[in-house]
């Protein structure tokens, strides 16, 4: 029992803690609503849940201890950043219109699905943390899942919560948030990215 408080409780601090899962959800809230968000969130979780079987087969492990695949998904991870960053800013600089939905929920979805994806330290976290967790002698698999899926349930909480108050907020203004949004979440993706390339193990 106390090994799942405290898996919960490390569950909802990660949550919680900013990253670039919280700028693309802010900017997809901004642009498309709740409902893109939505998208960008089920992206970012369908990552997690990869990472989280490839940790079951040992992929992730072999990730953690290659430098070279390590790096080389570092340097990817930190491409996409910098990429969403960039766009970002490009947005909130040359004022364009928001996208059509249909087309904002596709986009949304991919680059949450891509961010997670192209992420290392989910491949770290998840062969470091996960297994502290699973008792001697049990199913390895439906308590990773179990675990994953933990973790799933309180980014959709968490992140929803966030695009309806920038939604709200960005209706009470007017429009008037968008372009700062894009210039902080665009600033604080290439931040993220310039420090992850930049980042050693």
């Amino acid at each position: 029992m106390d090994g799942v408080l405290a898996f919960v409780a490390i569950a909802a601090i990660l949550t919680v803690t900013p990253g670039a899962t919280t700028a693309l959800v802010l900017r997809s809230a901004m642009r498309g609503g709740p409902r893109v968000a939505a998208r960008t969130i089920a992206g970012n979780e369908t990552g997690v849940f990869a990472w989280a079987l490839l940790s079951v087969l040992g992929i992730s492990a072999l990730v953690a201890a290659s430098e070279l695949a390590y790096d080389a998904l570092r340097i990817a991870g930190a491409a996409v950043l910098v990429g969403l960053g960039v766009q970002a800013l490009s947005h909130s600089r040359r004022g364009h219109e928001p996208p059509p939905p249909r087309e904002a929920g596709r986009s949304a979805y991919r680059d949450g699905l891509v961010t997670s994806l192209a992420n290392p330290k989910l491949s770290v976290f998840f062969v470091a943390l996960f297994p502290q967790f699973v008792p001697e002698g049990a199913p390895v698999l439906p308590y990773t899942l179990a675990m994953a899926a933990t973790i799933v349930v309180f980014d959709f909480a968490w992140y929803l919560l966030l695009a309806a108050a920038v939604d709200r907020a960005q209706r009470a203004l007017r429009g008037a948030l968008s372009t700062w949004i894009e210039r902080v979440s665009g600033t604080v993706l290439v931040g993220l990215g310039a420090r992850l390339a930049l980042s050693q193990r």
